[in-house]
């Protein structure tokens, strides 16, 4: 039987246990709906009051637009390589273990496609941290250091024609051309996306259509 979005809820909830902080993360290709679950997780259980719950993306670690011209990597931004993934496991690590203190995680502008600094307080009220992005099942190089960071993985997954329509779509709503947003998904977007498939089966969780579809229809 398929997961719904109350039982993802229940699911997490579950992780919220006294004298401890969980993190949840939720791994897919890149327009699955991991950001918007992650941010309907978050609204849904902190509106039931304490404890607190915090969403930290991965996307906060992406290397700035500088970097990645230094090192020659701009036109294949958002792969593996253009991540800070040891800073990212790094972070992960503090979160789980630094609970009487607050924990800054940079986040993510998606207008100026660059990471923030220390956009992200974590409190020492929050039990649940919700972390997702395309790489947290990854066992190479530093990325093999997420994992063990982690209390679940859930991998969302949709239809592949409506992952590329979605995807689309949003590259245009940040500036793209059309012609542009999809030759960016054809030519360095799907290959993120064809290695992501491949960590599907180190999750937890695969989240389908139907609970995402859920979440697609109430937000906002």
């Amino acid at each position: 039987m398929s997961e719904t979005y109350a039982d993802l809820i229940d699911r997490a909830r579950a992780l919220m246990l006294p004298g401890r902080r969980a993190v949840l993360g939720i791994a897919g290709a890149p327009g699955a709906g991991k950001t918007t679950l992650a941010a309907h997780l978050v609204r849904t259980l902190d509106a039931e009051g304490p404890p607190r719950v915090a969403h930290v993306p991965m996307d906060g670690f992406h290397l700035a637009d500088a970097e990645l011209d230094r090192l020659g990597r701009s036109d294949r931004k958002g792969a593996p390589d253009t991540f800070d993934a040891g800073g990212y496991a790094a972070l992960l690590h503090r979160l789980r273990e630094e609970r009487d203190t607050t924990v800054y995680a940079p986040g993510f502008e998606r207008d100026l496609e660059q990471p923030i600094a220390g956009a992200i307080p974590v409190e020492p009220s929050v039990r649940l941290v919700v972390t997702e992005g395309n790489y947290l099942l990854l066992t190479e190089g530093s990325w093999a250091r997420v994992r063990p960071c982690l209390d679940e993985v859930w991998f969302c997954e949709i239809d592949e024609e409506d992952r590329l329509h979605r995807l689309i779509a949003r590259h245009r709503q940040f500036g793209k051309s059309p012609d542009a947003a999809e030759e960016w998904v054809l030519r360095s977007d799907q290959p993120n996306a064809e290695l992501v498939a491949t960590t599907r089966g180190r999750a937890d969780l695969v989240v389908g259509a139907g609970a995402l579809r859920g979440v697609w229809e109430t937000r906002g």
